[in-house]
């Protein structure tokens, strides 16, 4: 039985992941290369896009459907982007924004540190630091990923909450 069908065009979005990442109770914070179209300069936390070529050609895990897709798409994304693996995927929020018209799904998730050095994607980003909250705030972050560092430390100390905007 074959279940695939052309999307239609109102149903079609880019969608994105990114990981907060957590090292030593200290969040790793990235900044966008200045040459970016969307942000640059800015500084954010690592991710990319969710490609078709993150599972079409890996075997389905029943059959017909591929599972973890994400955070083996973040783990990829977050070692091209800053050379670091990273462990315990957590999903944290959702974002959604249209540039133009076209729309884009965010993912957030946190994640821990597990091994490597940092060494950034030169065309992606300039510059890098692992901060604390409070340090955070001292950066031109993009807007809401303040919020979403506060979500991720209540989260660290057991507390539940959802999205807000904190500043």
């Amino acid at each position: 039985m074959n279940i695939i069908k052309k999307a239609e065009p109102h149903y079609l979005h880019e969608v994105a992941i990114t990981a907060i990442v957590v090292k030593d109770n200290r969040y790793l914070i990235t900044r966008r290369a200045a040459t970016k179209k969307k942000f640059p300069g800015r500084w954010t936390v690592p991710g990319g896009r969710l490609e078709v070529s993150d599972y079409q050609n890996l075997p389905k895990d029943t059959e017909y459907h591929w599972y973890n897709v994400v955070g083996k798409t973040l783990r990829r994304e977050v070692k091209e982007e800053v050379n670091i693996e990273i462990k315990n995927v957590n999903y944290l929020t959702s974002i959604t924004m249209l540039v133009g018209d076209y729309p884009t799904l965010i993912l957030s998730y946190m994640a821990d540190y597990k091994s490597g050095d940092i060494v950034l994607q030169k065309e992606e980003l300039d510059e890098y630091k692992w901060v604390t909250l409070g340090e955070a705030k001292q950066h031109d972050l993009i807007e809401g990923i303040y919020d979403e560092l506060v979500m991720a430390e209540n989260k660290r100390r057991g507390i539940k909450t959802e999205w807000t905007r904190t500043t």
